[in-house]
């Protein structure tokens, strides 16, 4: 074979792949790693599975390639962004690049960006493969907040306020589709001046009511054990994924019979299904006592939030990480999407109370909401990443940022 044959070669093998990866992200974000399979991919690029197999052997293969090429798109535009001369640049940049994708993907001309998060749910050695791919990432997006002017913001810190960065691109794609991609760069002003400067009114203080993480959990009783067997579950999917907690991992959790997990759940899908109702409910709960406080508005948003954020790291923690919604069958999937829109839509309507009296910024509460959703979504992660803070301290590390600015002390 010449030279120039061994290359239009390698190009078509290219293009091939890249068009099966187009087509398997598109399943993977629909369905999961659970409902991804290279039969379904095969059938939506005309191509036989063995063919498919040509490329991708295995399922997780394909899945890990898929998850990977968002990772290094990801990680090419935090770079460009980290060479802006500020942080507050640095953020527009990396806001500006990251819609710009999302407008090319609609357009056709930019592959899709996967659900990073299904990487739990990979098995060895895909999943450490691709989660060093995403500590590539992290290590890229945290140098946003690498500046003199920000030596005072710890080692944690940073890596606290790089999670919460992340997840709002990682969040993004749940509530974007509900706007052109002509009002993307209204949406990322928007979204750039609540990351800056907060939700808070200048000279607002931080100073949230306490409201027990107790508080928020379940009743004694009967409730009270099937609290406890839901938090087990919750634990184990959002460390796993949905595929990884299987129905014996988790009664292993709670040194229970598989009859016992049954007697709880007709299957695996009503089981988290009850875990996502039981985390609305604990944000639904924090939500109507922070609005019996008294108080302005800015009191009460930001109590329920560090609320949140403590509960996430308590005992009675965490809450079921959105990212499970992608394994629940469709009409399951869209009921729990539904609940969850209720909880942002109420965050939005306290939002809109407190913009009205004055102790809120003038922010698009629609988006502030979605951005504190993603903030709490992520505070799961905390304990992970900075190991020795205390619960007690989730919400200045964490869910303070947001309301106040990532770039304030």
């Amino acid at each position: 074979m010449t030279r120039s044959a061994a290359a239009r070669s390698t190009d078509r093998f290219e293009r091939k792949r890249e068009t099966i990866l187009d087509a398997a992200t598109r399943i993977l974000n629909r369905k999961g790693i659970r409902g991804l399979t290279l039969g379904d991919t095969a059938a939506a690029v005309d191509l036989s599975t063995t063919s498919v197999t040509y490329y991708f052997r295995r399922k997780d293969d394909l899945a890990a390639a898929c998850i990977t090429r968002g990772i290094e798109t990801l990680t090419d535009l935090a770079e460009g962004a980290a060479r802006a001369p500020t942080p507050p640049e640095r953020l527009h940049v990396f806001i500006t690049r990251y819609l710009d994708i999302l407008k090319r993907t609609e357009a056709g001309q930019a592959p899709p960006l996967p659900i990073i998060s299904e990487l739990r749910a990979l098995t060895s050695p895909r999943r450490e493969e691709v989660a060093n791919a995403y500590g590539r990432l992290f290590r890229k997006a945290r140098q946003i907040f690498d500046h003199p002017d920000l030596t005072w913001m710890s080692r944690g810190r940073r890596t606290a306020r790089t999670r919460m960065l992340l997840e709002h691109v990682f969040w993004g794609g749940a509530w974007l589709s509900k706007y052109d991609t002509e009002d993307y760069p209204r949406i990322r002003d928007r979204m750039v001046d609540i990351l800056v400067n907060g939700l808070a009114v200048p000279g607002a203080e931080w100073s949230p009511a306490p409201i027990a993480p107790e508080a928020l959990a379940a009743r004694e009783g009967s409730e009270g054990a099937r609290e406890t067997f839901l938090l087990a579950a919750t634990r184990l999917i959002n460390k796993r994924g949905y595929r990884g907690a299987s129905v014996d991992k988790i009664s292993a959790e709670l040194n229970v019979t598989k009859g016992s997990f049954y007697h709880h759940n007709d299957a695996k899908d009503d089981l988290v299904v009850a875990c996502f109702e039981r985390s609305f409910e604990v944000m639904t709960r924090a939500q109507r006592l922070a609005m019996e406080l008294p108080g302005d508005q800015w009191l009460k948003v930001s109590s329920c939030a560090a609320a949140l954020g403590e509960f996430q790291l308590s005992d009675h923690g965490p809450l079921l990480r959105t990212n499970a919604l992608t394994a629940l069958p469709e009409q399951m999937r869209k009921t729990m999407v539904e609940h969850a829109n209720r909880v942002s839509d109420r965050f939005a309507s306290m939002i809109s109370d407190g913009i009205a009296e004055g102790s809120i910024r003038p922010v698009d509460p629609f988006i502030a909401s979605q951005m504190l959703n993603a903030t709490l979504n992520s505070c799961a992660d905390l304990g992970y990443l900075v190991p020795d803070v205390r619960p007690k301290a989730a919400a200045s590390v964490f869910v303070r940022p947001l309301l106040m600015g990532v770039f304030e002390r």
